[in-house]
């Protein structure tokens, strides 16, 4: 993406240059333009094959170093100045640090190539960039025609999250800054990005270092090898975007560590990344890619999930490291515009029943009618269109599953999250040869059924494993799943039909389909709940099959409105012999437990799950306490 001065994002240094969509030859600066000088350990061999940095919008896999020119400039212009003429050395660099942490200087009389520096470590650890201390590094200028509406950091002190009025588009942006490079940084960042890949592919160092002190230790005994000097605050400069290169997502990291982000979406070349953004819904980014950046990048995004992409395979649908879905194609084999990819952010700390009440997804009689559903061995499916929720929603109601009882899940692709011991999680497996016909849902449900689960949950149905799933409904395995439908009549459609093909007599061991629908109150996206409904059998005469709505959400009011009768909590009272009052006693008093965690702010999942936990156990010590539930966590 080019960018010129007064567009936003050019304090990121991938915008320095890339009007040309082509890689451009990135030519190394010589000793007379560096000022300073490189020193005396340069490569000679060819730096092609080396990945796109990730740093800038050009491509330095063709980048090469000559080093009979610079040979020839260094007769002209002499050779480079030592160190202690070279502005400030790099020991003045760090005098105000400790000396438990300041570097000593090696002598380099004795080195006799590129490599034998390292033979001489750094004496003490390099100290860190610390906001805190040393401020931040992220300097903002922006357009007039942009109007901020509100800004926060994402890393405290280097990138920082602009969401701003465009006049001229008349819509809101995404804007991503992050600290600014001189030309001079710029090109010693790439040189830095090529030398240290070899450097830390031969270190022998200790695995169990801090990979961030890792790279800023051999950073910083190449930056002394190549006899120049910087101030501390290009020092902290590199170091971010080494460390974020190499350790996270490269130009993504913003955006990838941003907790208001749940999808990233690039649709092609030269085309600004679009977010799903929880307070901004979809907005669009300052932040696009090459062609040549965008191929590499996608390499990179395979790898990380452990995969190959190529014009040969060019889709790919997988998890990240963090947990997050990736979808990704290559090149222009199956997207016309060039390589695509969607990235859907994975929640290491999954939303819990009480997130859902606070955020209105159910409302407390919903939660409760679930929590004895569940608790009762109720199968229950949710059902909806692309992110309604699905998956959050029955992540969260398995927090009420009663402890040690034993479940097992299935996914093609990691989401579910738990917080149950007794639990395993197996995923599907792509074919890996030609002799490989892969492991599918449909063999880890017949796997699943020998180990004697209790509870199954299938992260989505969409093949044959839906007549597996409900031959576990129907031999008594509480089974909870997932399935894209618009409505309960729309699913039956779809589960009766091709590629799912369940009988309709197996229906009825279905108990609860959980409609949920994306929305949209006061111009905001939100999720809701628009209709539990309980299959109530199937008719005897016609072959229909029966179904009662429990909640049905009202748009006007935005609440959900309980239609008075259920058939699942009448058949749970005759299993217990209680009357409906008993049962009315019971959803009252759960009611109470629910609200006194969200009145008391008790919502991370860990916590939740505890408080769930200790009901079971000792319910009248929690009805006890339920004024202070705090006291029960760790």
């Amino acid at each position: 993406m080019s960018a010129s001065a007064n567009e936003p994002g050019t304090q990121s240094p991938q915008e320095h240059d890339d009007s040309d969509s082509e890689a451009m030859e990135i030519n190394l600066p010589s000793f007379s333009d560096l000022k300073k000088g490189f020193g005396l350990f340069f490569r000679k061999e060819d730096a092609d094959g080396i990945e796109d940095t990730d740093i800038e919008d050009t491509n330095i896999e063709d980048s090469k170093y000559d080093v009979e020119e610079l040979d020839e400039e260094a007769e002209i212009n002499g050779p480079p100045p030592p160190p202690n003429l070279a502005g400030e050395s790099m020991e003045a660099l760090l005098q105000d640090y400790n000396d438990d942490t300041r570097p000593t200087l090696p002598d380099t009389s004795t080195v006799s190539s590129f490599f034998s520096i390292f033979g001489r470590k750094v004496g003490k650890n390099v100290p860190l960039y610390d906001p805190a201390v040393h401020g931040n590094l992220t300097e903002i200028t922006l357009p007039e025609h942009y109007q901020i509406r509100r800004e926060y950091w994402v890393r405290e002190g280097v990138s920082k999250v602009i969401i701003a009025y465009n006049t001229k588009t008349m819509l809101e942006e995404y804007l991503v800054y992050e600290p600014p490079l001189s030309e001079f940084e710029h090109d010693l960042l790439e040189r830095l990005y090529i030398d240290l890949r070899d450097v830390l592919l031969l270190s022998d160092e200790d695995h169990s270092m801090d990979k961030r002190q890792l790279i800023m230790n051999k950073t910083f005994e190449l930056i002394r090898s190549y006899s120049i000097s910087l101030s501390k605050t290009s020092l902290f400069k590199v170091e971010y975007y080494l460390t974020r290169n190499f350790l996270h997502w490269g130009r993504l990291t913003p955006i990838m560590e941003d907790p208001y982000v749940e999808d990233i979406s690039c649709d092609g070349n030269d085309i600004p990344i679009f977010l799903f953004h929880i307070v901004e819904t979809n907005i669009k980014t300052n932040i696009a890619f090459a062609e040549d950046i965008l191929l590499s990048l996608a390499i990179k995004l395979a790898q990380r999930t452990g995969k190959h992409i190529s014009t040969a395979s060019p889709i790919i649908d997988s998890t990240l490291p963090d947990g997050s879905r990736l979808n990704l194609t290559f090149g222009k084999e199956v997207t016309s515009k060039g390589t695509s990819f969607t990235i859907r952010k994975f929640k290491e700390t999954p939303l819990t029943p009480i997130d859902l009440l606070n955020h209105g997804t159910f409302n407390v009689r919903q939660l409760v009618y679930f929590w004895l559903a569940v608790e009762n061995n109720k199968s229950v499916v949710f059902i909806g269109g692309t992110a309604s929720g699905k998956t959050t929603s029955l992540t969260a109601i398995s927090a009420f599953i009663p402890p040690l009882k034993k479940i097992i899940t299935i996914e093609d692709t990691r989401e579910i999250v738990l917080y149950h011991e007794n639990w395993i999680a197996s995923v599907t497996r792509d074919t890996v040869s030609d002799a490989d016909t892969g492991i599918g849902m449909f063999t880890l449900l017949k796997a699943a059924l020998r180990q004697r689960p209790e509870y199954i949950l299938v992260g989505e149905v969409r093949g044959e494993e839906a007549q597996i799933l409900f031959q576990a409904m129907s031999t008594g395995h509480t089974s909870f799943s997932t399935m894209h439908a618009g409505g309960v009549d729309s699913a039956i459609y779809r589960l009766e039909n091709p590629p799912l093909n369940v009988p309709r007599n197996m229906l009825e061991s279905l108990d609860i389909i959980s409609i949920q629908k994306q929305v949209e109150i006061n111009g905001k996206h939100a999720r809701r709940s628009e209709e539990v409904v309980e299959i109530a059998g199937i008719d005897p005469s016609t072959g229909n099959v029966l179904v009662n709505s429990v909640f049905e959400y009202d748009p006007v009011a935005d609440i959900a409105r309980f239609s008075g009768r259920s058939h699942v909590l009448s058949s749970i009272g005759k299993s217990y012999g209680l009357t409906a009052e008993q049962i009315n006693e019971i959803v009252r008093e759960r009611e109470q437990v629910l609200l006194a965690m969200q009145k008391q702010k008790i919502s991370s999942y860990a916590h939740v799950s505890r408080i769930i936990y200790l009901y079971y156990v000792k319910r009248e010590l929690v009805m006890e306490s339920i004024d202070n539930l705090s006291v029960f966590l760790i």
